[in-house]
């Protein structure tokens, strides 16, 4: 992938989450607390959040870089933006949110997915799962690839040590560091670990990470078409069509940020789309592709009011 991809897609925004990862309930407080925009910049900041003044920082940074915040200019402070719940925010963890406590995995994978989503302000997230090719890598292997790809971006200014601390905090997101007591500590810390996207390996130089490539048990097949037509939608104006491969291997795709081979790609299509009237899939000529008979965009938002009406009705039926 060229620098300028990367440039055209996130912000060189580094080190900005204070070292801390996204925890249980930050997003959720995020946007329930957010309120008039002013919150991130009121001296009692650490009262109303209940945290120390470095994880109100990190609250702000994940809150806008899951997209479940968002600025807007400021009337009485041209200088300081407000700080505001998105449309997003406030459907998914809003008081009448979709899954407001995050109880249901997919949603997960949803704020996974709007991470990587441009803009993206999580750079070292966009080009570990998008450009970062090796599936068992070290952290000192990705730090160099990240520096190599943000100098080609025409980012002269990034340091390598905001790098190293990005890279940290993206593996202790998606897997633990640490053994025993603290092992089980780190766990029930991270909400996103539960997706298992990433695990330890010992590799040739020491310490080593895997990406973990396959089906995953906890992603529905309706995000899986979500998502898909989400990158269609960006990925040309107009067509009705789009190959599998290009949702499998391309960057941003739903393959790169589920890490799903092309195979399984296809295959959770194929199921969604025998039952949603506007979605099939195809193999002309042995080119893999899904169709869809109107714009892209208009679809996946239907297809995610419906995985979570559908997901309410099924929890007033079991209460």
């Amino acid at each position: 992938m060229s620098g300028l991809m990367l440039a055209n897609v996130a912000e060189p925004a580094f080190a900005r989450h204070e070292t801390f990862h996204p925890r249980f309930g930050w997003l959720r407080k995020a946007v329930s607390q957010a309120g008039d925009g002013t919150v991130f910049a009121d001296a009692e900041a650490t009262v109303k959040l209940g945290v120390g003044k470095n994880m109100v920082n990190a609250i702000r940074y994940w809150g806008l870089a899951y997209k479940v915040l968002e600025q807007r200019p400021n009337p009485a402070n041209s200088r300081l933006a407000l700080v505001m719940p998105s449309a997003f925010g406030e459907a998914l963890l809003g008081d009448d949110g979709w899954d407001p406590y995050l109880e249901d995995p997919a949603s997960l994978w949803l704020l996974h997915w709007k991470l990587l989503e441009s803009r993206c302000t999580a750079p070292t997230w966009w080009v570990a799962f998008n450009d970062f090719t090796a599936l068992q890598f070290t952290e000192a292997q990705l730090t160099s690839h990240i520096m190599q790809l943000t100098a080609a971006a025409g980012w002269p200014t990034v340091v390598e040590a905001s790098v190293k601390k990005d890279v940290d905090c993206m593996i202790r997101t998606y897997t633990v560091r640490h053994h025993g007591r603290q092992a089980i500590d780190d766990v029930l810390d991270c909400p996103f670990r539960e997706l298992g996207l990433m695990e330890s390996a010992i590799g040739d130089e020491g310490r080593a990470w895997r990406f973990v490539v396959g089906d995953k048990l906890t992603l529905p097949d309706d995000l899986v078409a979500y998502a898909a037509l989400e990158f269609a939608k960006g990925a040309s104006e107009d067509a009705r069509s789009i190959s599998i491969a290009r949702l499998a291997h391309d960057p941003g795709s739903p393959g790169s940020a589920f890490r799903l081979t092309e195979t399984g790609l296809f295959d959770a299509l194929g199921r969604f789309s025998e039952t949603h009237p506007d979605l099939a899939v195809a193999e002309p000529a042995g080119l893999r592709q899904l169709l869809f008979e109107k714009d892209p965009g208009a679809i996946s938002a239907d297809i995610l009011k419906a995985y979570y009406s559908a997901s309410a009705t099924e929890e007033v039926k079991s209460a």
